[in-house]
């Protein structure tokens, strides 16, 4: 039996998506129980050249909704990025696994050869479905959710790969 682009895309997207979400809840209560003004915690980087907490979660629900309308045809979504604490990525978390809950298997199933566009400023990359769900989307998803992770990490939250994977 062949895995159809639905069944290797939307419910990854989803379980990431929600998996984040959880880890924000746990960020909520950190911040509360150890006095820590949330705005650190969203600003926090890794790295000096690193995008902060809140821009990772931002790269991920833009990732996930942006796969979820272009492999179906419809237009992306428009998020202006404005987000400011924790409720608001909470919010935005929600409006994308919504919007990807919406797309069936029917809108995404046959896409494997369904041309992309991206455009970077000037810059066109073009995509075949599969290789931009398998080289694109699903590697970029996991790095910025890893970094979201990870910058909750090294400022103290106990997080385990159980809280990254979530429930199997």
């Amino acid at each position: 039996m062949s895995l159809s682009m639905y069944q290797a895309s939307i419910p990854a997207l989803l379980r990431n998506l929600d998996n984040l979400d959880k880890i924000i809840d746990k960020a909520i209560t950190y911040a509360e129980v150890k006095k820590i003004d949330p705005e650190v915690l969203l600003n926090a980087r890794l790295a000096p050249d690193m995008y902060p907490l809140v821009r990772q979660v931002q790269i991920v629900t833009d990732l996930a909704k942006g796969f979820a309308a272009r492999i179906s045809g419809q237009d992306v979504p428009g998020y202006p990025d404005t987000e400011a604490s924790f409720p608001e990525l909470k919010a935005r978390l929600a409006k994308t696994m919504e919007f990807v809950k919406s797309i069936s298997a029917d809108q995404v199933d046959g896409s494997e050869t369904k041309p992309i566009t991206l455009k970077f400023g000037t810059m066109e990359v073009k995509y075949l479905g599969q290789a931009y769900l398998l080289d694109f989307v699903l590697p970029n998803l996991y790095f910025h959710a890893t970094m979201a992770y990870a910058i909750l990490r090294h400022n103290g939250m106990e997080l385990g790969k159980r809280d990254f994977l979530g429930d199997a």
